[in-house]
């Protein structure tokens, strides 16, 4: 009988094409089902909470497959991490409902934004960082940011390649941290449009450099334009960082392991 799984994932997005299958690379997910289909001996298609860009990272992606495989739950993680490459983990596994969609059922979904500020780069982060060597003014992009708190139409920071017509979004949380030269911009939202994180950071990056006026995100959200708000974010900086659904919160199952 064919049963539903659940994982939570790590990966480092250097190496990937993104997350999803596509013809000019490997992906991740690629990587996932090569590694499924060796332990099970099923075509397994995982479905993952959404999908990250080429070189983006995910501290905790959530996705499901199903299989006819009797092995426990629990031991698919291990199973898992024995095929697959270092830069992939399966930090959880676990049996759900058969209704339940890694991609439909979350509630709510957090990124992390790092940049390195200082004159040389960080040669540990070059994977994980954006280096910006010219000032930037944190109290402004800090009061900025909030800017994009709440529910808006935020047509003017999606990728002109995104044909999706519902562009309303409501964003929790919107807000700078700072550790030494290492500023950190988390965002928490019902839901994102394409490249519309690596936007809002390319506006911000751009209000901190005295590019763009303070209220720049709430001047691009009212006209809609995208060539109000500031430039796409280089992807190497991003991590999906959570998924939160009715019943599960991936930073739960991190704070177990």
């Amino acid at each position: 009988m064919s049963r539903r799984i659940r994982l939570v994932i790590a990966y480092d997005g250097t190496s990937y094409v993104g997350w999803q299958l596509q013809d000019n690379g490997v992906s991740v997910q690629q990587r996932l089902n090569e590694a499924a289909l060796f332990i099970t001996g099923e075509q397994i298609q995982l479905h993952g909470s959404g999908r990250t860009d080429s070189g983006v990272h995910a501290r905790a992606q959530v996705a499901h497959f199903d299989t006819n495989a009797r092995m426990p739950a629990e031991k698919f993680a291990i199973a898992l991490n024995m095929r697959l490459p270092r830069d992939i983990r399966v930090l959880h596994s676990e049996e759900v409902p058969k209704e339940f969609h890694a991609r439909f059922f979350a509630k709510n979904k957090t990124y992390r934004y790092t940049v390195q500020t200082g004159l040389h780069a960080d040669v540990f982060g070059r994977f994980t960082a954006l280096h910006v060597h010219t000032p930037l003014d944190y109290d402004r992009m800090q009061r900025a940011a909030a800017y994009a708190l709440g529910e808006h139409d935020f047509k003017a920071f999606m990728s002109a390649d995104c044909k999706i017509t519902n562009t309303i979004r409501t964003i929790a949380k919107s807000e700078w941290t700072q550790n030494g030269n290492y500023l950190h911009y988390e965002v928490s939202a019902n839901g994102f449009l394409y490249n519309m994180v690596r936007i809002l950071v390319g506006t911000l990056l751009e209000i901190g450099g005295g590019k763009l006026p303070e209220d720049a995100i709430a001047r691009a959200l009212t006209s809609g334009l995208r060539a109000d708000a500031g430039a796409t974010a280089p992807p190497h900086g991003l991590c999906l960082q959570r998924v939160q659904y009715d019943d599960f919160d991936t930073e739960e199952v991190l704070r177990r392991i």
